[in-house]
């Protein structure tokens, strides 16, 4: 391994200039430390490049000195995967946020790893598409980062998540070397699927620069819905109903009472129906053909829910949003929750997925899991029913006490889950990987990481650790 110099941010100023390596810790704060306020690393530079060939220069000098890089996107993640939490410089991408669409193709989009989702989505409504993928933290997380961690969303389960969206990217191997598969063809059995490789490899292959990504015909028609059920069964239960009978489902969102009644407490919210409920299913409904409408009231996309509802037991009140203002208050009761939560205290964020018959179980029993070790904590469950994905979320625990953690993934994995469905396994997780993947797979990771990335400057500290 080479030896790193004395002052890797001298040299590293040197290179890409001083404007773009940040020292001073008042500012270098916001970059070591993981949006739950969990994890807490230090750097001794931030470097912010404005081009792929300085994110090239950077990585070609940590390779030949043995320095580690963490690269970082939006610092949306929850898992301590993109903070330097062994000291290492912190690579910011943020500065990479062109956006281009291919010379006569609008079915294509070219993003720069620090483009925000927001970005994307406004620059695909102009050219009269859209992008599939969506999530609360759509004005801050990046294209890189959601690359990185194969981001998922709110849409899954009808358009899939980052993976399925991803034709090429443009990435800078450890040793400085540009990486490029931004041909965009649908069909190219030219051997190994590079970007596939790299996206959810969370930083620890290559320094993913830009993405060309598939657009999606824009919504033409929505309708959003709440949905009250007298218990987490019923509401699981007509949630998979949704997914296999009504053609225009979009979104199926689970909330419970108990993060429903913070929601309403930490943002002053009035309540979503007029009688409380158990459980909630919050669900989108979109026409992609026809004409495009003002409101929301069309009468067939609810008749296509109303059909799976109206047989659906322990139905409650139902609200009908009846314009794009009442359905965007209406998706406050799930997109507020991760926010509300962070306001009761610093959480272990679990999000984790089940088969679909162990949800509502899981949902049941998970308070009891958590309980047994850590009797005065408090258990905040949501999540995107339709795939599978639950965010157990656990406050009133101690930052650095991982009996919680260890406890709820052990749950999961014993049913036949995964322990991360998002965010990737960063820090967070990584001792518990085994839960999931068996020796040969991980020998199979640490092979394709030693090729890759020899001198284990790219992330070192998560996934593989």
């Amino acid at each position: 391994m080479p030896v790193a110099p004395a002052t890797p941010a001298a040299e590293l100023a040197r290179l890409v200039g001083p404007e773009q390596v940040i020292v001073d810790s008042s500012i270098t704060d916001s970059y070591v430390r993981d949006w739950t306020g969990r994890f807490v690393g230090s750097t001794p530079a931030v470097v912010r490049p404005r081009a792929t060939d300085e994110v090239a220069t950077v990585l070609a000098w940590c390779h030949e000195h043995g320095v580690a890089v963490v690269p970082q996107g939006g610092n949306t993640g929850l898992v301590g995967g993109g903070v330097p939490l062994e000291g290492e410089v912190v690579l910011s991408l943020r500065g990479l946020r062109s956006i281009s669409l291919p010379e006569g193709d609008d079915r294509r989009l070219l993003a720069g790893a620090g483009a925000t989702l927001a970005d994307v989505g406004d620059e695909a409504a102009r050219r009269g598409r859209a992008y599939a993928v969506d999530l609360a933290a759509r004005a801050t997380a990046t294209v890189g980062g959601m690359v990185a961690t194969n981001a998922g969303g709110l849409h899954v389960l009808r358009w899939g998540g980052t993976r399925q969206q991803l034709v090429g990217v443009e990435a800078v191997l450890a040793d400085g070397r540009v990486l490029s598969t931004l041909r965009g063809l649908d069909k190219d059995n030219t051997g190994y699927d590079l970007p596939q490789l790299l996206c959810g490899s969370e930083g620890t292959l290559a320094v993913v620069t830009a993405a060309l990504v598939r657009l999606r015909p824009a919504v033409r028609r929505r309708q959003v819905c709440m949905v009250g059920f007298d218990s987490v069964e019923t509401a699981v239960d007509a949630a998979l109903a949704c997914c296999d009978e009504v053609p225009s489902l979009s979104a199926v969102e689970l909330v419970l009472h108990g993060g429903v009644a913070l929601v309403m407490d930490e943002f002053g919210l009035p309540a979503p129906l007029a009688t409380p409920a158990t459980a909630y299913l919050v669900i989108e409904l979109v026409r992609t053909h026809g004409p495009a409408t003002t409101t929301l009231s069309d009468d067939d996309l609810v008749a296509e829910l109303a059909s799976v509802v109206d047989r659906s037991p322990g139905v409650g009140d139902v609200a009908v949003a009846p314009s794009d203002a009442a359905a965007q208050r209406l998706w406050q009761y799930r997109e507020l929750h991760t926010d509300a939560i962070n306001r009761v205290g610093v959480p272990h964020k679990l999000d984790v997925t089940f088969p679909a018959g162990a949800l509502a179980a899981a949902v049941e029993e998970l308070p009891a899991v958590v309980g047994a070790v850590a009797p005065r904590a408090q258990v905040w469950m949501f999540g995107h029913v339709g795939d599978g994905n639950l965010h157990v979320n656990v406050t009133g625990v101690s930052a650095g006490d991982e009996a919680v953690d260890e406890a709820v993934l052990r749950y999961v994995a014993e049913r036949g889950g995964s322990i991360s469905a998002e965010h990737g396994i960063g820090r967070a997780k990584a001792r518990w990987l085994h839960l999931n993947r068996s020796q040969v797979e991980l020998d199979t990771f640490a092979a394709i990481k030693g090729a890759l990335d020899p001198h284990r400057i790219l992330n070192p500290n998560v996934l593989l650790r």
